[in-house]
């Protein structure tokens, strides 16, 4: 039989650190653009306790978004050894394009995997190279589409990137600033002939909610009331995203599981997008409630949003890597290990895949 295989990984991690102390000096307003009326240490120490970041990371000034996915994806096509001459396909995840620092006009003609696939000097042309953008998903939904694409016979090999700069779209004076990052992360995937029991992808689930939920997440001027209105940021219904992410992300990934064959007594590792600490938590302990299960593996969850925050589309690939090249604590695969990804974010959008390593 035949199943998509991870056979490479790469990431960028931006050198620049920003932790919570860089933003005790900020001023931050609310939505209706009136002072929060408490100090900004405690404003700080607030959002650490409740997402448990201590610190982001931002690109520099001379990289953009499909700059950092090069290097990422530079990475991953080493660790798999493929010749990237012979990729069908560059998918690659964004969500605000290139933005180049100290402004916020976004750039995505041509799209960023176009860049990459330049940058990397590819000329076959059977390579097709295309952006999708499908909120903090993205990656997850690029690697489903990749073993769509293989399943139909029109793909065998395909780099898979996410890559955001989301320092240069947020609000400064917004108190959800804190939670952005920057990040570049990046999966080379085959389609091989493996046994019953071997590696690749074993089933998914994806959903859109689209009524209420369309705006949860959306562009927005900024909370200072003296702000230029023609400018926009990232916003968040904060509670909005929560309390969607928490019904309905654990059915997703319990759907999955159930499409993949595989029960929860087998699921090693959840790669869930690094969001929130406390919310992801939250979908852990509800995706095992479902199951009637009390006890939660202490090792069941990596993590890397408390270095890391934020970085959307790339969170996901990101510690993938890190975990595969034994570079986060505490944590490895093995072969034969079932791991799971999740992800939530604008549209809103979610999906699982269930994973033989």
């Amino acid at each position: 039989m035949h199943r998509s295989v991870i056979t490479g990984t790469g990431s960028y991690i931006p050198p620049e650190v920003k932790s919570n102390v860089d933003f005790a000096v900020h001023s931050f307003y609310s939505e209706d653009h009136s002072k929060i009326d408490l100090p900004s240490q405690e404003i700080v120490e607030k959002f650490r306790m409740i997402t448990g970041i201590h610190e982001r990371r931002y690109a520099p000034t001379e990289l953009n978004a499909s700059d950092i996915g090069t290097i990422a994806a530079k990475q991953a096509i080493e660790d798999s050894g493929v010749d990237p001459e012979t990729l069908d396909q560059i998918i690659l995840a964004q969500n605000f394009g290139n933005v180049i620092k100290h402004t916020i006009q976004t750039d995505g003609v041509p799209s960023l995997a176009s860049r990459v696939k330049h940058n990397l000097g590819i000329k076959n042309p059977s390579c097709i190279a295309y952006d999708i953008l499908f909120g903090c998903p993205g990656w997850l939904q690029g690697l489903i589409q990749a073993d769509v694409y293989f399943k139909a016979g029109h793909a065998k090999k395909c780099l898979v990137i996410g890559t955001e700069t989301l320092s240069r779209v947020i609000d400064m004076y917004d108190r959800d600033s804190m939670i952005f990052s920057d990040g570049a992360g990046a999966c080379v995937v085959e389609y091989k002939e493996v046994p019953e029991n071997g590696s690749g992808i074993l089933g998914m689930a994806v959903q859109s909610h689209c009524v209420d939920e369309a705006y949860y997440i959306y562009m927005g001027k900024s909370n200072f009331p003296a702000s230029d209105p023609r400018i926009r940021y990232i916003k968040m219904k904060g509670r909005k995203v929560y309390e969607y992410a928490m019904k309905h992300v654990p059915l997703a990934m319990k759907h999955c599981m159930e499409q993949s064959g595989v029960d929860i007594s087998d699921l090693k590792k959840v790669f869930i997008h690094q969001a929130n600490e406390k919310m992801d938590e939250g979908i852990i302990r509800e995706l095992f409630k479902l199951y009637k299960i009390k006890t939660i593996p202490a090792d069941i969850m990596p993590m890397s949003i408390h270095w890391l925050g934020n970085s959307s589309v790339a969170t996901i690939p990101t510690l993938l890597d890190l975990v595969r090249k034994g570079q986060e604590d505490k944590h490895e695969l093995n072969s034969g290990d079932i791991i799971l990804f999740a992800s939530v974010g604008a549209g809103m959008n979610i999906n699982a895949v269930c994973y033989r390593v």
